[in-house]
């Protein structure tokens, strides 16, 4: 898997380095909804096509409508009510879909800049219940996690900063995230502690290239797009060194928008790193997975 991984980021590095034309200042400013949109994640469905060691699949849906709520698109403070769904097809008799992660979500965004720039800064935090609809106990007698009917329940509060601009260079636009995530004492079943990480970091960088040329004129479109994300987990987690890399989760996902498509377009992704789909987080998975994504960005 990690040759899978170099090789891949390789093949992403060369053709983010590939010049084209400066669009420089005819580039519009980006809104506070498209940080928004970037920051909240996109909606996809996978493939079954994944190579690792997650269970077979039929598919993994992830479903991330957001609701903007705002005085005017010039707001510098902005609402996000987000009903995120994450649902896994699981390639068995009757294919069952089991325990989907319900994550229903506020945020609020507020941005630094007085006016549309290039380059700012933009505050945000969000609080987020994440379970899986269950309440069989969280234990089969063998000592096991019930990954069936097993409850599975946690809330949390993420605080962070994001950086946008603008690089020349690579015609993209570039946004930075970094944010530290609190699941407070009394905020999660108990069953979860000393398992599960309360103090999560956690860091992202996305590039989307600009399209260029007559068919584009406008560069209302991202045609190309690469996020990165690495996240830390702190705290007692089934007595981990601090330094572990068993506490590392890293994603790299590599975005294609063909023109014969209008509004989804292809990825593929490569995850290392705990299970994210709830009660299934004592799993570690490895896989490169490919399939659909929107991604409804204008610049």
């Amino acid at each position: 898997m990690n040759t899978y991984f170099f090789i891949f980021a390789l093949v992403i590095s060369f053709s983010l380095k590939v010049t084209g034309q400066v669009i420089g200042e005819t580039l519009p400013k980006i809104k506070l909804s498209t940080i928004a949109t970037v920051n909240q994640g996109n909606s996809y469905i996978t493939f079954p096509l994944d190579i690792g060691n997650i269970e077979p699949l039929w598919f993994e849906g992830n479903i991330i409508p957001n609701f903007l709520i705002r005085k005017s698109k010039n707001s510098r403070l902005m609402g996000v009510l987000t009903p995120q769904i994450i649902i896994r097809m699981f390639r068995e008799e009757s294919m069952p879909v089991r325990t989907p992660s319900y994550m229903p979500q506020v945020a609020v965004y507020y941005s630094l800049a007085d006016a549309l720039t290039k380059n700012q800064y933009t505050l945000f935090a969000r609080f987020v219940h994440h379970s899986n609809g269950q309440e069989g106990d969280f234990y089969l007698p063998d000592g096991e996690i019930n990954l069936m009917t097993g409850n599975f329940s946690t809330n949390f509060l993420e605080l962070g900063v994001v950086r946008n601009h603008f690089n020349p260079k690579l015609n993209a636009v570039q946004f930075y995230s970094s944010s530290i995530e609190l699941h407070l004492p009394g905020w999660s079943v108990v069953e979860l502690e000393g398992k599960y990480s309360m103090v999560r970091w956690h860091n992202a960088l996305s590039i989307y290239k600009i399209p260029v040329g007559k068919r584009n004129p406008d560069h209302s479109r991202a045609r190309i797009s690469l996020k990165a994300e690495a996240m830390w987990m702190f705290g007692d987690i089934n007595n981990w060194q601090q330094l572990s890399l068993d506490r590392l989760n890293v994603n790299l996902t590599f975005y294609y928008h063909p023109t014969f498509l209008e509004e989804i377009g292809l990825f593929v992704q490569v995850y290392n790193g705990m299970d994210y789909y709830n009660i299934y987080f004592d799993n570690r998975i490895q896989i490169i997975r490919f399939g659909i994504m929107t991604e409804k960005l204008t610049f």
